[in-house]
C-alpha cells in the first residue's frame, strides 16, 4: 500500500461520519417530501443542542479510556435543581433575583455545580479508590435519578423564570441561542483537545495509561478533572433541557444516554480509548437528529422508533469494531 493510499484511507476513516451525514441528508431530501428546507435543517441543529452538549462530556471520558453512564441522570438533576429554584408553578419555589438577568448565570452555575459534584464523586471513587468506572457510573446513574425522584416526589416544576426562558426564545442568524451554546462548546473543546497539553495528555492516557504515567504526566489529576468536566458539562445540558421544556420532570432526559453513546461512537471515538475528535462527535449528533427528524416526518410509530434507536446503538458498536480492525491493518 502506497503512503498516499494510506493517507487517503486514514482521512476517510477519520471523517467517515461526515460522509455518512451528507449521504443521509441527500437520501432523505430525495425520498421524503418537504425534507430539503432550511427550516428543517435549522430544526435539526436546534434539536441536537442538548444531546450534543451531553455527548461532549461523555466523549472526553471515553477518549480517556473510561466510561460515564451517569450523564443522563446528572442532566436530570441539573434540570430539576434549576426547575425547583426558579420555576413558579408545580414544585417550583419561584425564587427571583434582581436584576432579573442575574438569574441566567446563577442558574447556569448551580446546574453545572450539581453536575460537577457528581463528577467529582465519580472521579474520586474511580481514580483514587481504583473502582471500576462502569460500575461506579452505573451506580451514579441509579442513585442520582433516585435523588431526582425523591426530591420531586414524582411531580414537576413548571413556568421557568422568563429571564432564563429567554434563552430558549431568542435567535441569532436563524438559530436559537441554545444551539449556538452547543456549537460554541464543540468549538471550544475541540480546540482544547487539539491544541492544549490537557487534550494531548488525555488522548495519551486513553492510548496507554501506564506509559503516560511513566512519562511523568499526572494521570490521576487529569482523570479526576475529566470526570468533573463530564459532570459539569452534563449539568450544562440539563440547564439547556430545563430551558427547552420551561421546567423539569422526574423522568426528564430518559433515554438520552443511549443516544449520546451512539453519537460518540458513530462520531469516531473508539471504545478502546485514545482515539476520537469532537467535530466527528458533533456530526454524529447531527446524524441522529436527522434520522429522528425523518422518522417524525414519516409518521413512524413510537414503538418502531425505539427499535430504530436500538439498532443505531448496535450499529455504532459494530462500526467502532470495524474501524479498529481497519486501523490495525493500516498500522
Amino acid at each position: 500500500m502506497t503512503p498516499r493510499t494510506r493517507r487517503t484511507l486514514e482521512f476517510i476513516l477519520d471523517n467517515l461520519v461526515w460522509f455518512m451525514l451528507l449521504a443521509i441528508l441527500a437520501a432523505f431530501s430525495l425520498f421524503i417530501p418537504n425534507y430539503f428546507q432550511l427550516g428543517i435543517f435549522a430544526n435539526i441543529i436546534e434539536a441536537s443542542s442538548v444531546l450534543g452538549v451531553m455527548s461532549i462530556g461523555l466523549a472526553l471520558v471515553i477518549i480517556a479510556g473510561h466510561m460515564d453512564l451517569s450523564v443522563e441522570s446528572v442532566a436530570a438533576l441539573s434540570a430539576m435543581t434549576v426547575g425547583i429554584l426558579f420555576c413558579s408553578a408545580g414544585i417550583g419555589m419561584g425564587i427571583t433575583l434582581e436584576p432579573a438577568w442575574i438569574m441566567v448565570p446563577v442558574s447556569l452555575f448551580l446546574g453545572m455545580l450539581a453536575g460537577g459534584i457528581v463528577g467529582a464523586i465519580n472521579g474520586f471513587l474511580i481514580v483514587k479508590l481504583r473502582m471500576n468506572a462502569f460500575i461506579v457510573t452505573l451506580a451514579s446513574y441509579i442513585w442520582v435519578r433516585g435523588i431526582v425522584l425523591a426530591v420531586s416526589g414524582g411531580r414537576s416544576a413548571q413556568d421557568l423564570a422568563p429571564a432564563i426562558r429567554w434563552f430558549g426564545i431568542q435567535r441569532l442568524l436563524g438559530l436559537p441561542l441554545t444551539a449556538w451554546i452547543a456549537i460554541f462548546c464543540f468549538v471550544a473543546f475541540s480546540f482544547v483537545m487539539a491544541k492544549t497539553p490537557f487534550g494531548r495528555h488525555l488522548i495519551m492516557i486513553g492510548g496507554n495509561e501506564n506509559a503516560t504515567y511513566r512519562a511523568g504526566i499526572k494521570v490521576n489529576r487529569i482523570l479526576v478533572i475529566t470526570f468533573i468536566l463530564a459532570g459539569a458539562i452534563a449539568g450544562l445540558s440539563g440547564w439547556l433541557l430545563a430551558i427547552r421544556t420551561s421546567g423539569a420532570t422526574a423522568n426528564l432526559g430518559t433515554g438520552m444516554l443511549f443516544n449520546a453513546f451512539a453519537a460518540v461512537v458513530i462520531g469516531g471515538v473508539s471504545l478502546k480509548g485514545g482515539v476520537g475528535a469532537l467535530p466527528g462527535v458533533y456530526a454524529g449528533v447531527l446524524l441522529l437528529s436527522s434520522i429522528n427528524t425523518a422518522i417524525n416526518l414519516m409518521g413512524v410509530q413510537a414503538n418502531f422508533t425505539q427499535v430504530i434507536h436500538g439498532l443505531l446503538v448496535l450499529a455504532a458498536v459494530l462500526l467502532d469494531a470495524l474501524k479498529l480492525r481497519l486501523r490495525q491493518k493500516l498500522a
